[in-house]
């Protein structure tokens, strides 16, 4: 398998990995950390996909994507912090004034679990940042500890993931995902 992780400029492919079954239907597209809460609750149906089309042809594109040949397999949401829920957060913490990037979500598709893609996605991800311009990239994960984590919730990562990678933790947070505690992860990139 030849895995490569581009720009999400893709919207099939953000479609694919992201986007709801039924079109009318209000599903996350992987906005709710991504733009404000209002913004987020605004988007109605078929305005979410419009909204995410609008993104992919953007400057910042909302992630990347990964491909084995032509087929979406993998997508990885990353932006500038600032441009984040995050940037508002009362649970994770702002480690200092550096202007990160984060990268808070996970998706690969069935049938390409367990190959590795999580990996290729991450570094993908860092290599987008790192090409526009940011100093470091965050991430925050679960800390499981090698427990299992349902599905649902593991889509913000683990920790041993984000170290394979070169992150190292810089902070805890106060938020939990599918019952365990969440960290910051760092790399930089200067």
């Amino acid at each position: 398998m030849s895995i490569e992780v581009r720009p999400a400029t893709d919207f099939e492919g953000v479609r694919t990995l992201v986007g709801p079954k039924n079109p009318d239907s209000n599903v996350c597209w992987c906005l709710s950390h991504r733009v404000p809460g209002s913004v987020n609750s605004s988007l109605k149906g078929p305005e979410r996909a419009e909204f995410v089309r609008a993104m992919c042809a953007s400057d910042i594109p909302p992630g990347v994507l990964a491909y084995d040949g032509l087929e979406p397999v993998g997508w990885a949401g990353v932006a500038p912090r600032s441009e984040t829920q995050y940037a508002r957060s009362r649970k994770v913490p702002r480690v200092d004034d550096l202007d990160v990037w984060s990268v808070w979500c996970f998706r690969v598709r069935p049938g390409h679990r367990k190959q590795g893609i999580l990996d290729r996605l991450l570094e993908g991800a860092v290599a987008f940042a790192r090409d526009r311009g940011a100093p470091a990239i965050e991430g925050y994960p679960v800390d499981n500890r090698g427990a299992k984590v349902d599905q649902t919730m593991a889509f913000v990562g683990f920790r041993s993931q984000f170290e394979r990678a070169g992150f190292t933790m810089v902070a805890e947070t106060a938020s939990v995902s599918g019952g365990f505690p969440r960290v910051v992860m760092r790399r930089e990139l200067r």
